[in-house]
């Protein structure tokens, strides 16, 4: 795994993301620095809003309804901060992970041919194509659309508008994903969309870099590899969400664990506590705490000989304790470890 260029990349795309967030805002008349109200001419379907530019920023339809939603949240906000700059500022940090997670989480999936449809959604399976493939083929993907739809897709593409059509079946696609992952991909009907800028033409957006600056191998959970003795299974790399996660948050995990800022503020705690945990120390967890409780209950098991991490008792001897349970019976609680429970849980049955 590439972490030098992985860690350059997620760094990136944080500051990409939010700079390019804060630019959508404006154009909708929301900046740091106050909310623009619409302009006497505008309509229920039509408002406008003057940004200072020399024609009035315009919306209509739904993103009305997004950019109120936009409004609320940021004003909910600005009664736990100390004024309204540090809730706008709040709001687009937030919308800018919520984004950089779905990406990193769809490019996981197609790397891997876990997408439901398998029709890759930010790349394409022929290397040597810009175009990714749910632009290429949109109705060969899972996806749902009403005849309306389908003639404003093609209609898109006919007009050479692909970069807005590319947003427009991502966040379908994300939408879909809500059906099967709800926790990972919650539905994306609010401001969320509104905000939402990414580019697949741009050679300086945050898609190309991430199909580009990442190898595909760094994603690929079940690399194979060349040696003299032939073909061997190389480690999957299940580890680069939570690593392209840690280096996300880097620099405001430093700006915000600084001893001369100050008092942690109730929504920096997540980016100042939360590190990655690599996958040894996991393994670690789960056999002295699952591993050992199951152990010391069957005297009869083999499970410590299958456990890499597992510590035995400096004499050897693991005291063991009469009582009956079932491997069904047993619950972990630590959100990191999912990923052992059900391997763990099968060696517990043939144990």
């Amino acid at each position: 795994m590439n972490k030098t260029s992985i860690r350059k990349f997620a760094e990136w795309a944080r500051e990409k993301l939010i700079e390019d967030i804060k630019y959508k805002a404006g154009i909708v008349g929301i900046t740091e620095n106050g909310i623009a109200e619409k302009l006497p001419q505008s309509t229920s379907d039509l408002h406008f809003y003057d940004i200072g530019t020399k024609d009035y920023s315009e919306i209509s339809g739904i993103e009305i309804r997004q950019r109120e939603a936009f409004v609320k949240a940021i004003k909910t906000r600005e009664h736990s901060y100390k004024n309204y700059q540090e809730a706008f500022e709040n709001v687009i940090e937030e919308v800018a992970y919520t984004w950089f997670n779905r990406l990193i989480a769809i490019r996981f999936m197609e790397v891997n041919d876990y997408l439901p449809s398998g029709v890759r959604v930010l790349s394409s399976e022929n290397k040597a194509k810009k175009e990714p493939d749910l632009v290429t083929t949109p109705f060969d993907a899972d996806l749902e659309f009403t005849s309306y739809e389908q003639d404003g897709i093609i209609q898109l593409k006919d007009d050479n508008r692909l970069d807005e059509l590319f947003r427009m079946l991502f966040i379908r696609q994300c939408n879909k994903l809500h059906e099967i992952l709800p926790e990972l991909f919650e539905k994306t009907d609010d401001y969320s969309e509104l905000l939402l800028t990414i580019s697949f033409t741009d050679s300086d957006g945050i898609i190309y870099h991430l199909v580009h600056d990442i190898e595909d191998v760094d994603f690929r959970i079940n690399n194979e590899m060349y040696t003299d003795d032939g073909k061997i299974k190389a480690d999957g790399q299940v580890e680069i969400i939570g690593w392209l996660y840690q280096y996300y948050i880097t620099k405001k995990h430093d700006e915000i664990v600084n001893i001369y800022k100050g008092t942690i503020k109730k929504a920096d705690i997540p980016a100042a506590t939360q590190l990655f945990t690599t996958d040894w120390v996991v393994r670690y967890m789960v056999d002295n705490s699952l591993g050992r409780y199951w152990i010391e209950r069957n005297p009869q098991s083999k499970l410590a000989e299958k456990l890499e991490f597992f510590v035995t008792p400096k004499d050897g001897r693991i005291q063991y304790i009469d009582e009956k349970i079932y491997p069904t019976d047993l619950t972990f609680f630590d959100i990191k470890t999912t990923r052992l429970i059900r391997k763990t849980g099968q060696s517990l049955k043939c144990a």
